[in-house]
């Protein structure tokens, strides 16, 4: 123990050491300040919209109640959706920046709605969010290079090398120390203010530990480029010039690169795409016979066929039911686009095995629930979701029920935590 003291003394007065730890503890410090406002921000968003809801829907239902039309209370009632951050979204934001967390959708045809919501398409989601998953995947590995690209370079240009090599317990057992040590606080710099803030978060400690453990693994994936290249005998200038054209291409070159190859290999439409097929499609439906457009839609929902005729004026049923049929026609091309991000982000998993920066960043937005996987769940669940809303205003609607104040009350209400992440089925129908 008085050697590793002793290292750790020598260490204090490397100021260029003592710098770079400080300033790495800093960004640690900065990059979940931020994320976790950013959550705050979002959970904020999200606790806001019962109230909003509720003014938004009493407005309409004081307006609803004199007609009693169940068609309008459908056409004008936006019905709110949203997906919470997991709590350690804060450290890995993913693309939940990128992505919308929160979508109002009515009755009518829901594709559109939710690519008119994916402001930035998946696919293009790329990591340069500040968080903590940026400052460890690409920050912390210049940290290592700057604290052990002459660790042994540095005594040997110093004329120390041979006697350090000569001391008791010198040689192999002193750079044993020292990697240690540097390792051991480099650790504590990123892993000690991460796992405070995921208790304030209410992470859960396998997670926390898990997340512990990546954090040493990557250190020490560097930690080992760093000794390969130093039993070299380069100098330290060469030692660091080496590690950081590595670092610029195992970091940024490759994965950017690997990105575009996957891109190219699995090619996949935008989500806009379907959006205006399905809009064509719903548009399409003015211009035909209205007893087309129901023989379609009483084909796939006989449940319906029933219903009263339409008779020579509008209603709210056909409508409905043509932006149901718009759906349909285009399930087919979100059945494609999903299965082509799925294809793509299997890929990129695969490449994280390859390249600990991808491996790394993938595993800490799975962990937090932010990678396109929670993100294809909450449309999934906001899918299952608009199928009970829909239903529910089929029922007045295709029985020619009146529809008052108090049938809002009755609508069904999102729930997130009825949803299970990953495991609801998917109908683009």
């Amino acid at each position: 123990m008085s050697l590793v003291n002793h290292e750790f003394r020598l260490l204090l007065r490397q100021r260029l050491t003592v710098i770079a730890l400080a300033l790495l503890g800093m960004l640690t410090i900065a990059a979940l300040a931020a994320g976790m406002t950013e959550v705050s921000r979002q959970r904020a968003a999200i606790a806001a919209i019962p109230a909003a809801q509720a003014e938004d829907i009493g407005a309409i239902a004081a307006w609803i109640e004199k007609a009693k039309d169940a068609g309008s209370a459908a056409y004008y009632s936006f019905h709110p959706t949203w997906n919470a951050p997991a709590p350690l979204a804060f450290a890995a934001l993913g693309m939940r920046d990128v992505s919308p967390y929160i979508l109002r959708v009515r009755s009518l045809g829901l594709e559109a709605q939710i690519y008119d919501g994916d402001t930035f398409n998946p696919e293009l989601a790329l990591p340069g969010r500040f968080d903590f998953a940026f400052v460890l995947v690409f920050l912390a590995p210049l940290f290592v290079i700057a604290l052990f690209h002459d660790l042994v370079s540095g005594e040997r240009e110093a004329g120390r090398h041979r006697a350090l090599q000569a001391l008791p317990n010198g040689g192999r057992a002193l750079w044993r120390r020292r990697t240690l040590l540097r390792l051991g606080l480099l650790w504590l710099v990123l892993g000690g203010p991460f796992a405070l803030c995921a208790v304030i978060e209410g992470v859960a400690p396998p997670t926390i530990a898990i997340v512990l453990t990546l954090i040493v693994a990557y250190l020490l994936f560097w930690i080992a480029l760093a000794a390969l290249v130093g039993r070299l005998r380069w100098s330290s200038v060469a030692n660091a010039a080496t590690l950081a054209a590595a670092w610029l291409v195992l970091v940024l070159v490759v994965p950017t690169l690997a990105n575009v190859a996957i891109n190219r290999a699995i090619p996949v439409s935008q989500g806009a795409e379907i959006a205006l097929a399905q809009r064509e499609a719903v548009n399409r439906a003015w211009d035909i016979p209205r007893e087309d457009t129901m023989d379609r839609f009483f084909a796939k929902h006989p449940e319906w066929a029933n219903s009263p005729p339409l008779g020579h004026k509008f209603h709210y049923k056909w409508y409905l039911a043509f932006h149901q049929n718009g759906d349909e026609s285009v399930a087919d091309r979100v059945q494609a686009y999903r299965q082509g991000l799925e294809a793509r982000e299997s890929a990129g998993r695969s490449l994280g095995w390859v390249l600990p920066s991808v491996g790394v960043q993938a595993l800490l937005t799975r962990l937090a629930d932010s990678d396109l996987t929670g993100q294809l769940a909450y449309q999934d669940c906001i899918r299952a979701y608009h199928k009970r809303v829909r239903t529910f205003y089929y029922g007045y609607l295709f029985r020619d029920l009146p529809f008052g104040k108090a049938d809002f009350d009755r609508a069904p209400k999102f729930a997130e935590e009825a949803c299970a992440r990953g495991r609801v089925p998917v109908d683009p129908a």
